[in-house]
């Protein structure tokens, strides 16, 4: 029997997005995490330029550059930045268990800014999920632990706001065209991390170069381009509740990869922020799924 394509696409993205983080736990071994931020970035950047003929991404309008620099600057430059500080100090399956509460911050986002209905369903999930979080964020005495943590709490916040600032890119732009102008831009605004990064890269063990390698041009340019495949074969709701995964393979890639062990109570924050997350998208999935399906528009991908 011959294997779903839409399906296998959509396990390659869950296993480049899991893996991502960490990746940039041994991409910190040789670099600061300004400097992993901006080779990741720029890495991604040249795989997507190299390949823009190819997937027919169009020059965007002049009316909409102030619009992507924005949603570069939160979604790749200050999600980054913020994630790869935070993997100082938190493991990997932790960090993408407090990156999964995104979701639930951009529901509320959209309520506040959008106007969009807040249903008991998404307050509830979403107090859940932030609960989960802190949980998570509060789990070791550790200062240092605590501070990273909340970064990446942060990193969240910074992906909800670009969730929130491609809304409108999306109606005229494909999800990979989008996700394309981000990335160009976020790279544009970290280039005075360039010399640094440049001059570490020289010295850095090659452990750390194959990982920031990686990063950029697996989970970060190639996992946009598949998961565009499978989206646009997929409908929202399904596409959607296979990020659910990553951060359960993360787990596992991190104890294969790096020994990982989380504790309990990491854990137990992990499924509070999944289950509310969850709970906040369970309701209106439906419409969701209608209006997508006519404006052309598929779920926004979780970005690491």
């Amino acid at each position: 029997m011959k294997p779903d394509k839409t399906l296998l696409a959509l396990a390659a993205t869950v296993l480049l997005w899991s893996s991502a983080f960490p990746a940039i736990r041994v991409g910190l071994r040789g670099y600061g995490f300004a400097e992993l931020s901006f080779l990741r970035l720029a890495v991604a950047s040249l795989a997507l330029a190299a390949v823009a003929p190819l997937l027919r991404i169009r020059w965007p309008a002049r009316r909409d550059l102030l619009r992507i620099m924005f949603v570069g600057a939160s979604g790749m430059s200050a999600y980054q930045l913020l994630l790869n500080w935070g993997e100082l100090h938190v493991p990997a399956g932790t960090a993408s268990m407090i990156v999964a509460v995104t979701p639930a911050i951009s529901a509320l986002l959209a309520a506040v800014f959008l106007s969009e209905r807040l249903t008991l369903g998404k307050v509830t999930g979403s107090v859940v999920a932030l609960a989960g979080a802190a949980v998570i964020a509060l789990a070791r005495g550790d200062t240092g632990y605590c501070t990273a943590a909340w970064a990446v709490v942060a990193a969240a916040g910074a992906q909800a706001a670009y969730h929130l600032g491609i809304k409108p890119l999306l109606r005229t732009y494909t999800g990979l065209e989008v996700a394309g102008y981000a990335m160009w831009a976020g790279t544009a605004l970290v280039l005075p991390l360039a010399p640094a990064a440049i001059g570490a890269a020289l010295h850095a063990p090659s452990g750390a170069l194959l990982a920031a390698v990686y990063l950029g041009a697996l989970p970060s340019a190639a996992g946009f381009v598949v998961w565009g495949y499978a989206v646009a074969r997929l409908t929202v709701t399904a596409a959607t509740a296979a990020l659910y995964l990553v951060p359960v393979a993360t787990l596992a890639v991190a104890f294969v990869w790096l020994g990982e062990r989380p504790q309990p109570v990491e854990l137990l924050g992990g499924a509070l922020t999944v289950v509310g997350v969850a709970l906040a998208g369970r309701r209106g999935a439906g419409r969701a799924r209608d209006a997508a399906c006519a404006e052309g528009q598929k779920a926004p991908p979780v970005r690491v």
